[in-house]
């Protein structure tokens, strides 16, 4: 049966309006032309695959259900309480069983010693083996042997699915428009190299998991490697659903302050001015706290932990949205109050248009790259938003996957001794490679919606 949390929902229609935009592009000749030059960039290709493969991750979490079971006793079938998401079921042979404690990366002991006694009655201090991995090599006893081994049988799968992908889709390029069969391989070398490197990756890490902790467990024995994938839905989650949340106050608050003037224009400033003026840490913290009493309080209104944990991300993304919209407000007004001074628009206005048409027809489609250029320079910023905020416990649910969740649980790994140090480094990792690649993705789109920019890629 499959679950809808109200951060899923949200989620499609993100996703359904990007295809939007899409279709909308595909249509608009001069934007077309505009996104074709993010598109010649390698940077934006690059990023955009890598991006791509991030937001494909979140998709497959997004999707919930519940499991049917059987009932031996009443004879009839009934729901898990349970939710997984077909991300959990596409990994679940790598984290299906859990470890003691800490174990480090590739590791086939667990990090602490414990005292066992042998036969003898003498004790002694040792470093208990891995139950479930790090001990059953599926290819060589050498560990190395074996990862390189690991790595050729990956490199054989993804020739393989290489192979399957190129006989389905380019079925009808080769055999039906009659060009060779080196036809495919004429796309770009760039994105064919990227999506490439992703899949061989994605292939080795898997089987990888199936014989090893990569990035080792944490205090109740649960491999970090899961953890951090898990993480990136919430990561994506931050940055899309808060901008999308935001979009709406910034674009009609800042045209109409811009455009209209006078006694609106006051007092939109006058509201962004005092929602500014108030520290946004307090005011999200208060918030979450508001929304913990109410959890608290209506404990009957939640079916299980899932949906009080999707709650609170969800009123996370509401408040930051609603706390980061004043600066592309700030941006909109001034460009809106520049563009209802040019000809064309006191064209309009001399021959009668209204001002609602002329904001449409004229002021909104010249803003556009503004708020394009504002979204994709936003989204890594909200992302490390999360993360601070979760270590200063205002953030996410604790019993949400997130890198800022990781984070706070390792200041006190980070004291251990020995030092407990790959929590850390695995979300860092995860949140870095987000983080850049939304960064490079927003250079090429900032330049290539530049209109002084010379929009000259290799």
């Amino acid at each position: 049966m499959f679950v809808f949390l109200l951060t899923d929902i949200f989620f499609y229609i993100i996703i359904f309006s990007i295809g939007l935009y899409i279709f909308y592009v595909r249509k608009t000749k001069d934007i077309l032309e505009t996104w074709k030059h993010v598109f010649k960039s390698r940077t934006g290709i690059i990023s955009i695959v890598v991006l791509s493969f991030f937001l494909l991750i979140a998709i497959l979490d997004s999707i919930h259900i519940k499991e049917k079971i059987y009932n031996e006793q009443t004879e009839s079938f009934s729901y898990e309480s349970e939710i997984k998401s077909v991300l959990d079921i596409i990994l679940l042979p790598t984290y299906k069983n859990y470890e003691k404690s800490y174990s480090s990366p590739f590791s086939s002991n667990l990090y602490s010693k414990e005292t066992i006694i042998l036969e003898n009655n003498i004790e002694r201090r040792v470093y208990p083996k891995l139950l479930y991995k790090g001990n059953h090599n599926k290819y060589a006893s050498d560990n190395t042997v074996n990862i390189l081994l690991t790595f050729i049988i990956s490199l054989l799968k993804y020739f393989f699915v290489f192979l399957i992908f190129y006989l389905f889709f380019y079925f009808r390029i080769i055999f039906k428009r009659k060009n060779n069969i080196f036809t495919p391989f004429k796309l770009n070398k760039v994105f064919l190299m990227t999506l490439s490197i992703i899949v061989i990756l994605s292939i080795f890490l898997y089987e990888l998991s199936l014989q090893y902790y990569v990035l080792g467990t944490d205090k109740v024995g649960v491999d970090v490697l899961y953890k951090s994938i898990k993480s990136i839905r919430t990561g994506i989650l931050i940055g899309t659903l808060t901008t999308i949340v935001m979009l709406p106050f910034a674009i009609f608050l800042g045209i109409f302050a811009g455009y209209i003037g006078g006694f609106v224009d006051d007092v939109i400033q006058y509201i962004y001015t005092t929602l500014n003026s108030i520290p946004s840490v307090l005011l999200i913290a208060s918030a979450i706290l508001m929304l913990q009493v109410y959890m608290a309080n209506n404990p009957l209104n939640f079916e299980n932990i899932y949906e009080r944990a999707d709650l609170r991300l969800f009123f996370l993304c509401m408040i930051l949205g609603l706390t980061s919209w004043t600066g592309l407000c700030r941006l909109l007004r001034g460009e809106s109050m520049k563009l209802r001074e040019v000809e064309y628009v006191q064209a309009s206005k001399t021959f009668g248009l209204n001002r609602f048409s002329i904001i449409v027809r004229h002021i909104m489609p010249n803003i556009m790259h503004i708020v394009i250029i504002t979204i994709v320079l936003d989204f890594s910023a909200l992302v490390l938003a999360e993360a601070v905020l979760s270590y200063v416990n205002i953030g996410v649910d604790p019993t949400t996957y997130s890198w800022g969740n990781m984070i706070n649980a390792a200041r006190l790994e980070m004291s251990k001794e020995p030092i407990v140090w790959w929590s850390l480094f695995s979300a860092f990792t995860f949140m870095f490679i987000l983080v850049l690649f939304a960064n490079l993705f927003s250079d090429v789109v900032r330049d290539a919606f530049d209109p002084r920019s010379n929009k000259n890629y290799e």
